[in-house]
């Protein structure tokens, strides 16, 4: 099988040349310099609801001053929060070192439920890359993907994306963020660098001749498509140049698998495996492993097993996969890498928030993501005539070999996905402990509703980077567990598909997670229970929906007289003839 990109090209813009600005994110004149620990002058302090100090003001100010004189400072009650919680003056600008001393004593009364300093928040600068202003799709409140407000606690730092794809051309707004990367291109010929594998993901241009890729196949330039989506994924941002990276901080990783008309799935497979810290024989371990993937990359059919079993290793080695769901503006489940289990599968929306023209849908798509138009639907195929509602990226303007460096927009999904590669580095490197599931899963939970429409299906929304980080910064992360394998569903038949749960404590929450993604026409005839490990039977969907199509909905359940470790089932029982389907997958939140 051979795949392409999922990509469509636009005007260049010409690159803006500057010295690099290592500015922060924060304005310099009010925020500290990095690394530099701020002073504390007040702490917040929460009382159990039990503790005298939680509702009388008199017992928190005499608990304040007890616990100052026990640390040598003095502290006093300042005022009640709206939250209920206590404001606490440490007497000054405190070192964060006698702070600690002063925190430790509220820490340790059994009467306070929590204490933490009272720290400083910044504005937030705009990014000073010359395009900036031209990335809609960042900040835009009608389709943007709520990025800036991300990054106060979040940049991506300390995580590695793979961009497997058509490799790396020189580009200096990505330079300082490339590390180590492999040329997984076995064919000479397709590769156009002279020789097969090798340690060097150099993009040498994918550029063909008419007829060269089959009969009929029409001439093409290079692309330079890796390049552009890297630029998407982590351009250095702040450095008075070109455009901003959605997780600046991140490290690119270029795979190289794309050249001279396309490439194939046995190349793309090992670089899956490669990229996630896998053993590929004759290669050499990949020093850097990748904790997200983003394939922006597809071909006609549904997935084979072997990329399902080279994503589903990467999964369980703790990569995030994510993919574009395609161009053809057709259902997604006909299409591959798409169509495969454990990825992230993306459709592309438009600056007016509705699905783009050409965008791939279906039941299958998890989240939809900015992906452009350079062209509206009705204006004739290869024009550009709306450049400015692309996608703007790092680029060449060489036809075939490289040349200068651009910047340019192009659309497709292939610029959708990198949006969300890039957002799941921002939670990767906000909350390490996150596994590819739980980042699926917080992704698709946050996602806004499309200000516009979406025809088909476009999973759970428009993805928004704000609202995701915030979710897994502010809340304990929540085992999840998951069964991505597919179970069929047969006319008047049961399937049961199992989850097996283990180092949970307790019992199961009142508010159990239940997570069912079924494609199956006529809905009208399933009914779906949740089957405890005890066999108690909790039903989820009973025969509802008539002759709608699908059931992809997340159902809470107060399961919290079951233990919780155990085996897990979701029942399904069709009970009619003539429409047929399956369990795609579903998951435990807990």
């Amino acid at each position: 099988m051979s795949v392409t990109l999922l990509a469509g090209s636009a005007t260049a813009s010409v690159a803006v040349t500057a010295a690099d600005d290592p500015a922060s994110s924060l304005p310099a004149a009010a925020a500290p310099a990095a690394g530099t620990p701020a002073p504390v002058e007040n702490l917040i302090v929460g009382y159990k609801s039990s503790a005298s100090e939680a509702t009388s003001n008199t017992a928190a100010a005499d608990d304040a001053v007890a616990k100052g004189k026990k640390t040598g400072k003095k502290t006093k009650f300042d005022r009640r929060l709206g939250t209920g919680a206590a404001l606490v003056n440490l007497g000054g600008a405190t070192a964060p070192s006698e702070a600690a001393d002063v925190i430790a004593q509220f820490r340790a009364d059994p009467d306070v439920a929590y204490v933490e300093p009272d720290s400083r928040a910044y504005a937030l600068a705009t990014p000073n890359d010359t395009d900036y202003a031209k990335q809609w799709d960042l900040f835009e409140p009608t389709a943007g993907m709520n990025v800036p407000a991300a990054w106060d606690k979040t940049t991506g730092s300390g995580v590695t994306v793979a961009v497997i794809d058509t490799g790396y051309v020189a580009h200096s707004d990505l330079a300082s963020n490339v590390v180590a990367g492999y040329d997984f291109i076995s064919s000479s010929t397709a590769a156009r660098d002279g020789n097969g594998r090798d340690n060097n993901p150099a993009d040498a241009g994918d550029w063909s001749a008419a007829g060269e890729c089959g009969v009929g196949s029409k001439a093409s330039d290079s692309s330079w498509h890796g390049t552009h989506v890297a630029g998407t994924i982590a351009a250095a941002t702040n450095n008075s140049k070109g455009v901003a990276g959605i997780a600046y901080n991140a490290k690119i990783q270029p795979v190289r698998v794309l050249g001279k008309c396309g490439g194939a799935t046995s190349d793309i497979v090992d670089a899956i495996t490669w990229a996630s810290g896998g053993t590929v024989a004759g290669i050499p371990a990949n020093a850097t492993p990748a904790k997200v993937i983003n394939m922006s990359l597809g071909g006609s059919g549904t997935c084979g097993t072997s990329y399902q079993n080279a994503i589903n290793a990467a999964v369980a080695r703790g990569t995030t996969v994510v993919v574009a769901a395609g161009n053809s503006n057709a259902d997604a489940a006909g299409f591959s890498p798409a169509s495969c289990n454990n990825v992230i599968n993306v459709a592309a929306s438009n600056r007016t928030g509705d699905r783009s023209f050409y965008s791939n849908y279906g039941s299958i798509i998890d989240v939809a993501a900015p992906g452009g138009e350079t062209r509206r639907a009705t204006d004739t195929p290869g024009t550009v005539t709306t450049p400015e509602n692309g996608i703007l990226s790092t680029l060449n303007a060489g036809t075939t070999t490289p040349g200068a460096e651009i910047y340019k927009p192009y659309q497709g999904t292939s610029m959708a996905a990198p949006h969300v590669a890039g957002l799941a580095a921002l939670l990767v490197a906000a909350k390490p402990s996150l596994t590819p599931a739980q980042i699926e899963s917080a992704i698709k939970t946050n996602a806004r509703p499309l200000a516009g429409t979406c025809t088909g299906g476009c999973g759970t929304g428009l993805a928004d980077a704000a609202a995701t980080v915030n979710a897994v910064t502010s809340t304990p992360t929540t085992p999840a567990f998951e069964n991505t394998a597919d179970f069929a569903i047969a006319d008047n038949a049961t399937v049961d598909s199992p989850i097996t749960v283990s180092g949970v404590t307790g019992n199961a929450p009142a508010a159990l997670k239940v997570g069912v993604n079924i494609a199956h026409t006529y809905i009208g005839d399933l009914k779906v229970d949740l089957v405890a490990p005890d066999g108690t039977l909790y039903t989820l969907h009973n025969r509802a929906g008539g002759s709608a199509d699908n059931i992809n909905t997340t159902y809470t359940v107060n399961a919290s007289s079951e233990v919780a470790n155990g085996t897990w089932k979701l029942r399904v029982n069709d009970n009619a003839g003539g429409d047929t389907g399956k369990i795609d997958s579903w998951s435990l939140g807990f």
